[in-house]
Order: structure tokens, then sequence, then C-alpha cells
């Protein structure tokens, strides 16, 4: 790639004619977006095509609007999902000339309907979201431990209630007709289905099922069986990538089976994709790296063959008003400027193994909504959102990463309140808030609502585990006596493990950390329906408590809104939160909010 080109991939331009037109928010950014005139117009319901040659891919595309009528040329999905952002709620567009195209081929997004089902509207409005944000790939897990959640004809046992873990949506599956209509739904907006059966890990229906491991000469048999049947049903033009799993395991026999699962699925004329780590990948097989270890996602992206990056990509690990920050600054698959020689891009990945029984809170309480158009920024324009000590942190406002991260935020923001209400995306811009903290007797400064103190202790050479407490501080500033809204919270569960000191006891907040403005404690102001619950210092993974599904109480995000009196001028706020645990997500949240 030339110089000329990697400057193109890296910078875009956005140049505004007339002051009075202003530039709807656009997520993903286009790179070149030139507004022409200064009136508003209609937008038409027709549409023109014109003839284009794709040289950056096949996301490329242009948009060009004269007085309403939108002409089209390259991938008309991604522009209509720029067209529509662009449009205001009168239906008014600006006239506008649009260039863009994607820094990586596969932006993907991930479900785990194998341990908590998702009804087909459902995972409609997904692919709606995701086409929105210009994803492509929907990465579809339909096996895990509780059960099989693919019509199974040739051994319909894989289907029955008995044989799947109690309380998780037993005997829940979807028909092969539904699998082809979501396929076809997906494909209408420009985004490709990949299934995936987990082979041979997460399989402990199957054990209960048949009495025997996938990887046995038995559970192979089965296997073939299946998924002969499910490429029957689902023919490779539907379906030309396979997910195969094949993580967390350990077998008798790694590479062969390895080996004969992965060349089985290109047999029939598909691309299979494992995870890594996992069991050993053929050259054929593309890579979906996932190891938080330092240095894992360099080194997973240089190796052989094709990969793609879920290394900051798991929504459910962290607290969603980070995650956004966290994917915005991410370092798309390692590399400053994008190279898909090896490369293919990413997927964001939401597991919950814990038991969810209302399944909008699978979208609620990890956040998915906003770390979804993080991610897709970023894997839209690769690179990252500069050089930053630990993506985890938030940085400091003046510096060029913190400019970048509060036009993104401000993006976020404005669709949030288009589109979103309070009962489908909790979230509030945070980045500005400036923190002193002290831990350990050092004197730290950190930036955002939610700061996580393992970052900022792994950062500053201190061992969180060692500590006991840790106070921060920050001033508020009032125009006048007033009243906010503030999001508080001391201890932030991963939502596929109930690890964490649980709900406050009654007046209380969890974890017994405490909040002072202008040195008046803030205390809960409304009454917690389980107090003292769901302490777990412990991992829950395969234990009855992964069966207890969390309730909005536990996440302050999903809490209503503490007031808090602030007076005119400086107004004094510190927080004091110990450290729970040896292992602890230690962090803490405190968060202005106006969305109730």
């Amino acid at each position: 790639m030339d110089l000329l080109r990697i400057l193109c991939c890296l910078v875009a331009v956005v140049a505004v004619e007339a002051a009075s037109v202003e530039l709807p928010a656009i997520i993903p950014q286009p790179r070149v977006c030139v507004v022409k005139g200064k009136k508003l117009h209609k937008l038409r319901a027709e549409r023109a095509y014109s003839d284009f040659v794709s040289t950056r891919g096949a996301d490329e595309y242009r948009l060009v609007v004269r007085k309403g009528r939108a002409t089209i040329g390259g991938n008309r999905f991604r522009a209509e999902a720029t067209l529509s952002q662009l449009t205001d709620e009168l239906g008014r567009v600006p006239d506008v000339e649009i260039h863009d195209w994607a820094a990586y081929p596969v932006r993907g997004f991930m479900h785990d309907v194998g341990r908590n089902y998702q009804p087909l509207p459902m995972l409609k409005r997904t692919i709606d979201l995701m086409a929105r944000y210009k994803l492509n790939l929907f990465h579809w897990h339909l096996t895990d431990n509780p059960a099989w959640r693919i019509e199974c004809k040739c051994y319909p046992q894989l289907n029955d209630a008995r044989f799947q873990r109690k309380g998780r949506d037993e005997g829940k599956f979807y028909t092969y007709d539904e699998i082809r209509e979501l396929i076809a739904y997906a494909a209408e907006r420009g985004i490709m289905v990949m299934p995936e059966i987990d082979m041979p890990g997460h399989s402990q229906f199957f054990t209960t099922t048949f009495g025997f491991t996938m990887d046995s000469e038995e559970g192979k048999k089965v296997l073939r069986e299946c998924l002969d049947e499910f490429f029957r049903e689902i023919p490779a033009s539907l379906c030309p990538y396979f997910h195969v799993g094949s993580d967390e395991i350990r077998i008798a026999d790694p590479a062969g089976f390895a080996e004969w699962i992965q060349g089985l699925v290109r047999d029939a004329g598909r691309t299979p994709m494992a995870w890594d780590p996992g069991l050993p990948t053929l050259p054929f097989t593309i890579r979906q790296g996932w190891n938080e270890a330092s240095a894992a996602n360099t080194g997973a992206s240089t190796s052989e063959g094709r990969y793609v990056d879920s290394f900051v990509g798991y929504l459910n690990y962290y607290d969603p008003t980070a995650f956004a920050m966290r994917a915005f600054q991410h370092k798309a698959a390692a590399q400053e400027v994008p190279d898909t020689t090896k490369v293919l891009g990413g997927i964001l990945c939401l597991w919950n193994d814990v038991r969810v029984v209302d399944k909008r809170n699978i979208a609620l309480h990890n956040g998915m909504i906003q770390g979804m158009m993080a991610f897709a920024e970023r894997f839209w324009h690769g690179g990252s959102g500069g050089a930053v000590s630990d993506e985890g942190l938030f940085p400091d406002p003046s510096t060029p990463q913190g400019k970048a991260l509060a036009n993104m935020e401000s993006r976020m923001m404005a669709h949030r309140n288009r589109y979103y209400s309070p009962a489908e995306m909790r979230w509030t811009a945070s980045a500005s808030l400036e923190w002193s903290i002290t831990i350990a007797d050092k004197k730290l400064k950190a930036w955002g609502g939610a700061v996580d103190l393992d970052a900022l202790c792994r950062v500053n050479g201190i061992v969180a585990n060692d500590q006991k407490e840790m106070t921060a501080e920050t001033v508020l500033t009032a125009a006048r006596d007033t009243t906010i809204a503030v999001w508080i919270g001391f201890d932030t569960p991963a939502r596929s493990d109930r690890m964490s000191t649980g709900i406050g006891n009654q007046g209380e907040w969890e974890n017994g950390g405490r909040c002072f403005v202008n040195g008046i404690e803030i205390v809960p102001q409304v009454a917690w329906k389980e107090p003292g619950a769901y302490n777990y210092p412990f991992h829950t993974w395969h234990k009855p408590q992964a069966e207890e599904p969390f309730s909005n109480e536990q996440f302050y995000w999903m809490r209503p809104a503490v007031k808090v009196r602030l007076k005119k001028g400086y107004n004094h706020v510190r927080i004091v939160n110990p450290h729970g645990f040896k292992g602890q997500r230690w962090s803490f949240a405190f968060i202005p909010t106006d969305w109730e």
C-alpha cells in the first residue's frame, strides 16, 4: 500500500460550506463527507444508482444527494445506512457528497443463544441494529453446555428438554425454517450469518443426551450425521462460513479431532472458523482470537493463517459505561495501519453464562447498543483511538486521544437521544470527569465516570489485591443551586460470572463503598429489594449461583439515579471504595446523567 493510500485510510475529511447546515452525527463517521449549500430537502423515496468500480473492498460506496434525490454507487446497504442517519426527524437531508469504505472486510457481532435462548423477533432487532452501524457478520453461537438450539431430525433427542439444563429455556430451539428466515432477513440488510456449533467443548448437553462425548468415535458419528443434515438444510450458498468452536476443552487427541472437524466443514464447501486459543487450526481455518493475556492480540494477529480479533470484544466482561471507551481506544487487530493480508477484522461478542429470565436484559445489562456503536467505529476505520497507557482507562481529555473520544461520545449521545429510549439504552457520556485518586499512598490521576481501579493499579505498578481501600476526589461546578441525577456504583460483576460483593446492606452501597458531596454522605435513596444478597467472592461458572438471574438493582446503570444537591460554584465529591476480596473486579462509578 503506497503512502497516499495509507493517508486516505487514516484521515476522514468533513467539509461544511454553510454554517446553517449542521451535519448530523454519523456512526461510523464517513471518511470523506462534503456538505454543499444551505438548504435541507425532503428525501425522495426513489434512488438512482451509478456505475461504480470498488477499489477498497466490498463495503465501499459513494453517496450523492442533490435536492433530496439520492444517487448511490457501490455498496447500497452501507450507503442506505449512512443516508438514514443523514435524514433528520422531518425526513430532510442536506446536499452532500460522501465517499466511504471499511478498513476490514469482517465486522461482526455474536450472540450466545446456547446458554440463553432468544426468540427470532429479538434476533431480527439485533440484525437491524447491526445494519445501522454497518456491521456485516452475525455470529450465531447456537450450542453451549445447556442446550443444542438447532432442529435435529436425525437425533431429535438433542431437542428434548429432558437432556437440557433446567431453567435454561429447555426445549427451545430454532427450526430450519427459522434459521433460513433469519439468514434471509440478514441478507436483505447486507449481513451474512455464520452459525457456530461448539465442538467438542461446551457440550455437557451432548454427553447427558448420549452418554458419550463428542470426541469419542460414537460422538463423531453422531456429529457427522447432524452436520450432514444441517448442511443439506442450509446450503453453502446461504451459509459459506461455519464456526466449529473448539475452545476450553482437553481431549485425548486434540490435533486429530481438529483436523477431522475442520476438514468435514471444508469438504461441505464451507470455510471453517475456530476459537484461538483452542484446538489446533489448519491453514484454511480462520482463527478468532479471544485471549486477554498481555500481547496475545499482537501474537495471534501475526501468526500463520487468517485471523479475526475478539481480543477486547466481550461486552459482558466490562463495565458497560467504560466498554464503549475501551472499544474505541482498542488497537484493531493490533495494527495501527490496517493490513488485510491475514487479518480480516473483528467480532464483538455477547456471552451470558448466568441464566437470564427477561431476555431484554441481555442487551441492557451488557450495554449492547453503545458497545456496538464504538466497536463499529473502530473496525470500520481500523487503527486505534490513540496511544494510551491501558485500554481500560479513559484518556486525559486535553490529549489528542481524549479529544477523539469526546467526538465519539458526542455522536453516541446524539444517537442515544434520537434513536433510543432509557428502556433500550442505559449510557451517558462521562469522559471529561477528572479524578484525583489515592491508592497505596500514591496520588494518581484518572478520568471518566467509571474508573477501572485494576487498570489504574496495573499502569502504576500497584498490586490491586494488596490494597484495602482507595479514595477519589473531584469537583463539580454549578451555575446555581440545583439538583442533579447521578449513577453511583462500587462493584460491577461480569454478566458471565456472579463473582462480586452483591447488593449492599439496607441503606448502604455494595462493597461497603461510600460517597460524599460537600461533606454530606450520599446513600441509596430507594430501599433494596434484596439487601445483602449475592455476595459471591468466587467464580460461579458451573455452580448453582449461575442459575440465579441478575436483577436490575445489582447494576448501577440500571438503578434509578440518585438525586444530589449542588450549591452554586464548586462542589467537592469524595468516593471511598474498599477492596472487597482477592480477584475482585475493582472499580467505581459516579456518573451525572440526564437519562432516566
